[in-house]
Formats: structure tokens, sequence, C-alpha cells
């Protein structure tokens, strides 16, 4: 009886218990049904609607235009706006801590005037002289061709021999392997030693003497009076037949990650021809062979061996980017060695600075008034005109045989020593310089895209202000307003 009834009372439970889930079922599916009616009418948010479908247009990310590639036969664009360049020229010349001795020009792309204050006068131009260095460079050498770092096979008795380490000019070795990605240790010594090992062995030789030979750029390497401007040799190395990331001493430093970074200023090690020569024989040794020198690398004289192993630099015109994005004084002054070997002048500093001028007066520019005390305008006593840094710069654009200068400069707002020469965000992209900077100098030269077409080209020197941060930030405020023109 007891059981029967238990029975009875669970089939109640479940017939119950069913009415009450298909209640809820019939619940949901009104609520659901009801929401998606306010949806499609667009009384409630969701995904359902009966208005036609729009597709939204995202406007394209405005890229850093290349002035070289851009400009066509209309590359100089349409009427520049005078009433705005003669209120941009106001407020520079009248900035609070200018002082008075300052020079400006801007030109539209194909030579037509837009600005001129002093032009004609000359003053000590900074690190924009290296514009000029780049020109000249660009217009004499071949800028598609590399830097090799040569081991030639002298000597050779039995399994022993004289291996000597010759370079010809690429002071950005790496002491790893060949790096692709980077400039700055393109050509590895480890690779090289590598390469050099696996030749030996194959010539039979086992153990070697290793030597250096740095007579590529003769006796004299420094330019007079540099170190006036260069405390602790920390912000040039004189060029030399090969050298690791410039000579730069990094003992007890860690290194960055980016060895093309720029804005690092070290001491330099004393033989950096003979530094390099150790880093290869030490590896070379791990490969295998047997040096019998390793730390003690002697001074080979010039003279001709067998070829065995070789590296390669960067690209000239990936070096002279780095130069100038970087303002490097080092390898400004290199291009100017490299000129001078190509034009048969003298192997000295006075002999890159009469072939950098010569190749300039090559390419028309008018260098009245110029005075190079080097090659990278960090020694004192250069002079020129801010209409010598804009004809660099219209030449540049013209795409005649020197558009890595175009190509190569840093850009307001994003890369290299302009990366933070900037007062808004407006400009990024759109102004591509070469900045320079000693104790009474802040200088700058480059080239600007116009918002409404075409492309201006400038250059502005201010010597000895009356406070260096307040002209410094009046040469920034008008750079990267002249795209506004």
């Amino acid at each position: 009886m007891d059981g029967r009834h238990q029975v009875v009372q669970t089939r109640g439970s479940l017939v119950a218990r069913r009415w009450r889930v298909a209640l809820s079922i019939l619940m949901s599916v009104i609520l659901i049904g009801g929401y998606a009616v306010a949806d499609v009418m667009d009384l409630l948010p969701g995904p359902l609607t009966l208005e036609t479908s729009r597709t939204r247009t995202i406007s394209p990310a405005r890229s850093i235009r290349t002035p070289a590639d851009d400009l066509g036969d209309d590359g100089a664009g349409g009427p520049v706006d005078q009433a705005v360049a003669r209120q941009l020229v106001e407020e520079f010349t009248t900035s609070p801590g200018l002082g008075h001795d300052y020079s400006l020009v801007v030109h539209q792309a194909d030579g037509r005037p837009v600005i001129e204050e002093s032009a004609q006068v000359v003053r000590q131009p900074a690190s924009t002289m290296k514009t000029l260095t780049a020109a000249a460079a660009a217009s004499e050498l071949d800028m598609s061709s590399c830097l090799t770092t040569d081991v030639q096979l002298r000597e050779v008795s039995g399994d022993h021999a004289v291996l000597v380490l010759k370079g010809h000019g690429d002071m950005l070795l790496g002491t790893g392997n060949n790096d692709p990605a980077h400039v700055n240790g393109r050509a590895g010594l480890s690779s090289l030693a590598a390469k050099t090992a696996g030749a030996l062995r194959k010539a039979g030789v086992s153990r070697v003497w290793v030597a250096y030979d740095d007579s590529l750029f003769g006796e004299e390497g420094e330019p007079e009076g540099i170190q006036e401007n260069n405390p602790d040799g920390v912000y040039f190395q004189h060029p030399t037949s090969m050298a690791i990331d410039q000579a730069r001493d990094w003992t007890g430093i860690q290194q960055g990650t980016d060895p093309d970074a720029g804005g690092v200023y070290l001491p330099r090690v004393v033989d950096p021809a003979a530094e390099a020569t150790k880093v290869f024989a030490r590896v070379l040794a791990g490969n295998g062979i047997k040096v019998d020198n390793p730390d003690q690398p002697n001074q080979a004289e010039s003279g001709q061996g067998s070829v065995i192993a070789s590296v390669q630099s960067a690209r000239l015109s990936e070096i002279m980017a780095l130069m100038l994005r970087t303002s490097d004084n080092t390898l400004a002054e290199l291009f100017g060695r490299l000129t001078a070997a190509k034009l048969g002048k003298e192997n000295s500093p006075g002999g890159a600075v009469k072939a950098v001028t010569e190749a300039l007066d090559h390419l028309g520019v008018n260098t009245g008034g110029l005075v190079m005390a080097d090659c990278s305008g960090l020694a004192p006593g250069s002079e020129l005109s801010v209409n010598t840094l804009v004809q660099i710069q219209e030449l540049a654009l013209e795409s005649k045989g020197i558009t890595p200068v175009a190509k190569g400069l840093s850009v307001v707002g994003l890369t290299g020593t302009a990366a933070e020469r900037k007062v808004n965000d407006l400009a990024d992209g759109l102004v591509r310089v070469k900045t320079g900077t000693l104790d009474q100098v802040t200088s700058m030269t480059g080239n600007v895209s116009r918002r409404s077409g075409g492309s201006l080209v400038f250059a502005v020197i201010v010597n000895n202000p009356e406070d260096m941060a307040a002209a410094r930030q009046a040469v920034d405020r008008l750079v990267t307003s002249l795209d506004r023109l």
C-alpha cells in the first residue's frame, strides 16, 4: 500500500515538473522573440536592423614619402601662402633667446624662393656640413658598392703560412656572423674566420702567423683642431682601414640591441685595425687553426697575397643613410677620404676637403664663401651660407645622382637625430632633415612635403644664440610648420 502511494506521488511530481519546464521554455521563446523584434526595429542594441548596411571607410595611414621618388615635373606644387610664410618668419626672428646671428632660406623644389633671411652670410654650420660631403661622395662613388675586408695568404711553407687581414675602409665590422639586418655589423669577423679556416684546410695549412695591413689612409688621419670638439675621443675616430663598431671601447658596458641606433659616445681603442685582427685571430683559433700570435698581431707591409676569404659591408648608400640619420662624424670623414681616393687627391684630411669641394663644383653647387675645416662639421673653423645647403637639397630632389642625400635624412618625429625635434605630431613623416649642434651652433637643413602638394627645401643656421635651448626650439617650431605653406 505504502509503495503504490509513493509511485502515484512520483508520477504526479513528474507531470508537474514537465509543465514547469514547458512554461519556462515558452517564456524564453517569447522573451527572445520580443528582443529580436525590438532589435530589428532598432529599439534595443543588437546586430539586427532594418537599416541598409553601411561600409565604414578608414583613411589610409599616412606614409613617409621619399622625396626623390615622389616628385615629378610638378613636384614644386602650387603657390605658397605668402601670408603664412611671413607669419612664420616673424615668429622665428622674434623668438626670445634667438640672438641676431641667424640665416634662413626656404625654396620650392624648383628653386623658386619663398623665404630668404641673410642667405648670403657665411656661418658655422655644425653637422649640416655632412650634407655637402654626402652629395660629393654620392656623385663620385658607386653607391651600390660595398667595402671588403680580405684575408690574404702569404709566405706559405708546408702547413705553415702568414695570414694578412687587409681592410678597405669598413669601420662597421661586427664580432659575430654577418648581420644582414643591420648596417653596423653587416660584415662579421666570425663569418670571415669560418671562411678562412675552410680555405686553409683546403690548402693544407693548419698553422698561421697573423698580421694586418692598415695602410689604406696613410699616416695623416685626423683633421686639424678636431679634438677641441672631441672630448675623450667620443665623437670622432679618424678613418682606418677596418674597425669593429668604429673602434668604440665597450669594456664593462652592456651593448644595446640595435647596433644602428646611433647616439653611442664612448672612448675608442688605441689601434682599431689591430683590435679587429685580434678578434679575428681568436675566432680563427676556435675554428681549429693554430694561431701563433692571437693577441699580438703585427702590422704587415702593404703588399699583395692570394685572397682566400672576404666579407662585405653594407652598400655605401646604406652606410651614408646611417651617417646622415645618426649624424656620425667618423663616417662623414670616411666618405671624404674615399672620395679623395677616387679623385686622386692627397691621402689626408686636407685631400678629402679638396675632393669634396671639387665634386661640388662638378655638381654646379655655388661654393662661394665655403670653408671646410673637415668633412663632418665637427672641427672648428668651417663656414658656409644657407644658400649652399639649400642647393644640395634641391639637387637631391632632382635625382641628379645624389638621391641618397635625400633618402638618408632623419625624419622629424620618427627617426634619427630628428626623432625628438618637433613641437607637435602634425608634421610627423613630412619633414626630413639633417640636424647640426655645437656649443654655439644650432642648424638644420632638409626637405618638406607640403600638405597642399609638392615639396620645399630649406636651411637655417643660428650662431651664438642668447639661449641655446630657446634657439633650438625656435628652429624646431619653424621647420615643423613649413608643411603648412
